[in-house]
């Protein structure tokens, strides 16, 4: 290379360039390197690992309950995973934005598969619990890690291709986690419900250590404890607010009061620290972007009411249409297809036009229609007809679920990727709590509600611990009480849905006010993106050309 091809590059390239499995390196066209689809398939493995778990111990949790005992702390097996995944979420952001992506990544799997071969092992419900805490705070760097490490492989332009590999995967964690912990359960035990996270992770763990490279960071910054603690705290009252209102205590009862209040007051006292840290969690910088902020508004409704509808709809097949219990995942098929099938050529479009604002408009018409159409289930619906409302809202999320990552990242620098990433993946995690506990407590009143008014004392007794029945307690019902908690439960679905169709109605007008602003890499796209602050990312094609 001539002196003077040398001095147009530094010109070309305004920052040092990164070593070759970074995102800018995409090949022209968009080709990525063979060692960079590897990694894509260890990150992949990853991201089944944190969403696969949660459904394959739920279907052990009963096997586990008969041996260990502790049925009064049952709930604290999913909680603490819950709580300590959430809490953990925007910290692993941060850390590998500071100290490298790569050692923050394998650190989280490591963490992960400690406190999976520790929970195999647990001896009483204590140990379990604390173990799943261990599992909690791995799983909260899986995913950031996933979707950060993918920021940095993968420009923008490109990254939609991709889309429905991951939407692919929650897919296969949602149909294929109740059969295979099903099948571990009644064939090696519980313990192997939790092992069987060993073998997956040290694949992922080497392939990621032996392929992926990426730029070594070493910031001079010290994280700001400080924050992290207040946002723990905020977080943790935030979680156990939904977990426990209207089960464990009532909703104006002093635990959730107090529980209110430390939330509040440890979110404000975060928010000033951050304006003040010097290296903080959470910078609040990033929300100056309409398209960030639009994007973590969008992801909390979706999570809010992704999540209430892989709840209620399972439950209503079963109770009122008659569907198995033991292939609960394969309920939910019509709509997971439809979510990533949508995704996949959502990603597509997105890679060859560059163009991306129409499908949050889109997929907000379809949430809100999906559930609306859910809403209208009754005793008579057949289960075809409800298949095709479950595919309609599928088709929502399908054009909501990356496109909302992909733009809270364009939205960002690259030195904000993790924070980004984190930030993004924490509110959908909010979402999905609080969205569990709302539509939950609404459904639990109608079913009672109804009950009491069809049943009578009888309806009101059998609803009394739980408005959510098994099949076992079901079928011991009288016909007559069977035919009325069957209505009960057609009535609360509908209450829920109804619920889930005025807040998605948020996401859809928050979409319309989404800047489609180009996104950086590779691809036909001449303009540059700009980054949060106004400032020209460099192009991925002109870097690729400079190594």
């Amino acid at each position: 290379m001539s002196e003077v091809e040398v001095k147009s590059t530094a010109k070309a390239v305004p920052e040092p360039v990164p070593e070759p499995e970074s995102a800018q390196d995409a090949l022209p066209g968009g080709k990525q390197p063979r060692s960079v689809r590897v990694v894509l398939l260890a990150l992949m493995i990853a991201m089944l690992l944190a969403m696969l778990d949660n459904m394959i111990v739920g279907t052990a949790m009963p096997t586990i309950v008969g041996e260990l005992g502790g049925l009064e702390h049952l709930s604290w097996v999913v909680t603490a995973y819950t709580l300590a995944t959430a809490a953990s979420t925007p910290i692993w952001g941060k850390v590998g934005d500071m100290y490298g992506r790569k050692g923050a990544f394998l650190t989280s799997i490591v963490i992960f598969l400690i406190g999976s071969a520790l929970s195999g092992m647990a001896q009483d419900m204590g140990q379990l619990i604390g173990f799943r805490a261990i599992q909690g705070l791995g799983a909260g760097g899986l995913m950031v890690g996933v979707m950060a490490i993918i920021g940095d492989l993968i420009p923008p332009r490109e990254r939609g291709k991709y889309q429905g590999m991951m939407a692919g995967v929650m897919a296969l964690a949602m149909i294929g986690g109740p059969l295979v912990g099903g099948t571990i359960t009644d064939h090696l035990g519980w313990r192997w419900s939790f092992y069987i996270n060993l073998p997956l992770g040290a694949v992922a763990l080497i392939m990621v250590t032996a392929v992926l490279h990426l730029p070594k960071k070493r910031s001079k910054g010290r994280i700001d404890y400080l924050g992290a603690a207040l946002l723990t705290v905020g977080i943790t009252s935030i979680v156990l607010v939904t977990t426990w209102g209207g089960s464990e205590y009532e909703w104006t009862s002093a635990v959730i009061m107090e529980l209110i209040g430390i939330g509040v007051a440890s979110l404000i006292g975060f928010v000033f620290v951050q304006t003040r840290a010097a290296e903080p969690i959470m910078p609040l910088h990033i929300f100056r972007s309409r398209n960030f902020t639009l994007m973590s508004i969008i992801g909390f409704i979706t999570g809010f009411v992704m999540f209430g509808a892989v709840l209620f709809l399972p439950l209503y097949q079963q109770s009122v249409q008659g569907a198995s219990a033991t292939n609960s995942g394969l309920l939910l098929l019509p709509m997971l297809l439809a979510m990533m099938v949508v995704s996949l050529i959502a990603g597509r479009v997105t890679t060859n036009s560059g163009r991306y604002k129409v499908f949050p408009i889109v997929g907000g018409v379809l949430l809100v229609a999906g559930l609306f159409l859910l809403a209208q289930m009754d005793t008579g619906t057949s289960r075809f007809t409800s298949g095709v409302y479950m595919a309609v809202l599928g088709a929502g999320m399908g054009c909501l679920m990356q496109i909302t990552m992909l733009v809270a990242q364009n939205s960002v620098e690259m030195k904000d990727m993790g924070v980004a990433s984190s930030s993004t993946t924490l509110f959908r995690t909010l979402g999905s709590s609080f969205g569990v506990a709302i539509m939950g407590a609404l459904f639990n009143n109608r079913v009672q509600d109804v009950m009491a008014e069809r049943a009578g004392q009888l309806g009101g007794s059998i609803t009394e611990k739980s408005a959510q029945l098994d099949a076992a307690s079901l079928a011991k019902l009288p016909a007559a009480a069977r035919e009325a908690y069957q209505f009960a439960v057609s009535a609360g679905t509908h209450s829920a849905f109804l619920l889930g169709a005025i807040v998605a109605v948020a996401a859809l007008a928050a979409s319309f006010f989404v800047k489609e602003v180009p996104l950086r890499g590779a691809g036909p796209a001449t303009k540059p993106a700009e980054g949060a602050d106004g400032d020209s990312a460099p192009d991925g094609k002109a870097v690729a050309e400079a190594v």
